[in-house]
């Protein structure tokens, strides 16, 4: 009972921290514009693509430990 539930949660986790890095990395606004003599660069927002891509590590890691299968002695 418990193990279904886990792969789903670790799949919602897995899934939101990946739509959190992509929006931070490429749709968002920059968290930051430098400015220099060679042009203007903006830069994403590092803390939250970090993040994202935690949750994507670790919601995948749920899922996957709890979908392998376990000899039980």
């Amino acid at each position: 009972m418990l193990r279904p539930v886990a792969v789903i949660l670790g799949i919602v986790i897995a899934a939101v921290g990946g739509v959190i890095a992509y929006r931070a990395f490429f749709l968002e606004p920059s968290a930051a514009v430098v400015i220099s003599s060679e042009g203007v660069r903006e830069l994403p927002d590092t803390f939250r693509v970090v993040g994202g891509i935690v949750l994507l590590i670790v919601g995948a890691a749920i899922a996957f430990t709890a979908a392998l299968r376990r000899s039980r002695k």
